[in-house]
């Protein structure tokens, strides 16, 4: 620094000058060398790029000549770049390359630089000059660069447990001032320890200043880490102060052994049986998965070398058992129990059976399978409630029956089997008449049994075939009825005629004159009726048995009263007489009055004889 009594003698040379004639070099260096009065330094932040604006911060003093800026480097000398005086309008700018067409210098004196640069970071002086009194105010510019977006480049294909490899390399390009780059797994910091090794180097570009920052990983993966995400973030500073800039997140393949196999058996349904197709998936736990496992089969010496899957076609009950796989080394291995459930029906006699009506038919419909089934029947597509049992064969008895099974845990496994039963018999043939209410008329009916069903015709005597004039009621269970409508004007004989492939029977009723009175016969319209009628019979015989006999106990329990007192017994047992006489007289009626039905009975067919002679 120079003494006062330099700057002294530099003003005073200043001074002859003409006061448009700029200071020499030596002075203004001079100037500048010595303490002057200032606001202090001040501190500029500016971005890579932008404009530089530096503002002289100086009052401008009285009596100012000129201005100029300069730049000063630690340990070199001073450069001007600008200067612009007080009283033209012109302004110079000094020859200096790095700022060629990059310098504006306004009339206040504020000097801005285009397209910041790293090399701009300097210390640059604004000096105003007076006839007596140069003023100077430095202003430090900083320049910052946002570094790029960190990025992870040349990742590993694969990581490998208990094995340290370079996971990939972090780099951060062209930022400034120089930034730092950190690891992340899992959003937890990476630091150098066992199993994590870290690496960073960093390059400058000369032409430009900029810092390029690369960071390398090494790590060594457990099992857990086949889900972790890895990132890196690079820290800097700009403009504002303290910044970080994050990567995309990298999630690494890690390989590692198989500890666990397993089997699986697949099937088309929960459960497996007869005929069905199934699958065995054999898996590890490793990665990369095993590709290839032993199979072991129920029945087979020897295990089936095979990929992931083995398929079994069409299995059978003898294939259940203990399935099983493995790795080919056969250091693990794991099984499972299969059950191949089936149903098997068996029903004698089946098909289709033809039996003699009051024969009897043993049934038998047997079940055998993996689990307790379901049977049931069925006639006629009817369900029935309980199993079929026929020790005397009825034509109602006939029908299709279905004997059917089925595994209630087992979804579509059914069996069913059918009989047809077929009960023939020879025609049966009874015959009945009736007479009109008001007796113009008389229906004969002929009730025929028989299977197949039989053809039945009607002839009279002296008259022919009436066989257009039958009407048929419905074939039910191998009963039907054909009648007739006849007011015959004489006693007549009819003839019914029922037959079938078995044989022909024939039954003859003689028929009064419709002006003859005569008893009917009662009239069997369908089985179920007759059947009703012989219930009401039996139960109307029961009744007077019954009757019968409580008049009998009474009746003795009287007379063993009636013993003490002997005149009233006396009395008791006249009457009892009377009682049983009557009794027998009563029957003796009835049995006359059938004859007499019988004895008019052969007179009717005398009297045809005679007529067709």
């Amino acid at each position: 620094m120079e003494t006062p009594s330099a700057a002294a003698s530099c003003r005073r040379r200043r001074r002859r000058r003409h006061p448009l004639q700029p200071p020499s070099l030596l002075c203004l260096l001079l100037f500048a060398l010595c303490p002057q009065p200032g606001l202090g330094l001040y501190t500029l932040n500016t971005v890579y790029g932008d404009t530089i604006i530096l503002p002289c911060r100086i009052e401008l003093p009285d009596g100012l000549m000129f201005g100029r800026w300069k730049y000063e480097i630690a340990n070199r000398p001073s450069v001007f770049i600008a200067f612009r005086s007080a009283t033209k309008t012109n302004v110079h700018y000094d020859d200096v390359s790095e700022y060629k067409d990059r310098l504006t210098l306004l009339a206040n004196y504020t000097l801005s630089i285009s397209n910041a640069r790293i090399g701009d970071e300097k210390r640059f002086v604004c000096m105003l000059v007076t006839e007596d009194n140069v003023y100077e105010e430095p202003t430090i510019v900083k320049v910052f660069k946002q570094p790029s977006q960190p990025t992870i480049v040349n990742p590993a294909t694969f990581l490998e447990t208990e094995q340290l490899k370079l996971l990939g390399e972090c780099i951060s390009k062209e930022g400034y001032p120089e930034g730092n780059l950190t690891w992340y797994k899992n959003g937890m910091v990476l630091k150098p320890v066992e199993g994590v090794v870290i690496n960073e180097q960093t390059n400058v570009d000369e032409a430009s200043g900029l810092y390029t920052v690369i960071s390398s990983l090494e790590y060594m993966p457990t099992k857990e880490d086949k889900k972790s995400h890895f990132t890196c973030t690079m820290t800097y500073y700009g403009p504002t102060g303290r910044e970080t800039i994050r990567s995309e997140s990298v999630v690494f393949d890690v390989h590692y052994p198989t500890e666990k196999v397993k089997i699986q058996v697949i099937s088309e349904g929960n459960t497996i049986k007869e005929g069905d197709n199934i699958t065995l998936r054999c898996s590890g736990n490793g990665n990369p998965p095993p590709e290839e496992f032993l199979f072991y089969i129920p029945g087979e010496l020897e295990p089936i070398r095979s990929s992931r899957i083995h398929i079994l076609s069409d299995v059978r009950r003898n294939a259940s058992g203990e399935y099983g796989c493995s790795l080919t080394d056969k250091s693990l291995a794991d099984s499972t129990l299969v059950t191949v459930h089936y149903l098997d029906l068996s029903l004698i006699p089946s098909g289709t059976v033809t039996k003699q009506i009051g024969e009897a038919l043993p049934v038998s419909c047997t079940v055998s399978s993996s689990r307790n089934a379901t049977l049931f029947w069925l006639k006629d597509n009817t369900r029935m409630r309980s199993s079929p049992s026929f020790s005397n064969l009825h034509y109602k008895d006939a029908g299709n029956y279905i004997c059917e099974t089925t595994l209630q845990e087992v979804e579509g496994l059914k069996k069913r089997q059918t009989l047809t039963l077929i009960v023939e018999g020879r025609p049966q043939i009874k015959m009945s008449k009736k007479t009109s209410s008001d007796g113009t008329f008389k229906t004969i009916s002929c009730h025929v049994e028989g299977y197949p069903k039989p053809a039945v015709q009607w002839t009279a005597a002296g008259i022919g075939s009436l066989i257009n004039k039958a009407k048929e009621t419905k074939y039910i269970d191998g009963k039907f009825s054909s009648k007739i409508i006849i007011a015959p004007e004489e006693n007549v004989t009819l003839t019914c005629t029922a037959e079938n492939q078995l044989e022909r029977t024939i039954t003859s009723l003689n028929v009064s004159a419709i002006n003859i009175p005569e008893s009917d016969e009662p009239d069997e319209r369908n089985n179920d009726n007759r059947e009703n009628v012989n219930d009401q019979a039996k139960l109307i015989v029961g009744i007077v048995v019954g009757l019968l006999l409580a008049a009998l106990v009474a009746g003795v329990a009287y007379w063993l009263y009636m013993k003490k007192s002997k005149d009233v017994h006396g009395e008791s047992e006249k009457e009892a007489a009377q009682n049983i006489q009557n009794l027998p007289r009563t029957a003796s009626k009835h049995v006359d009055k059938d004859l007499g039905n019988l004895e008019e009975n052969k007179k009717l067919e005398e009297n045809n004889h005679k007529s067709e002679a």
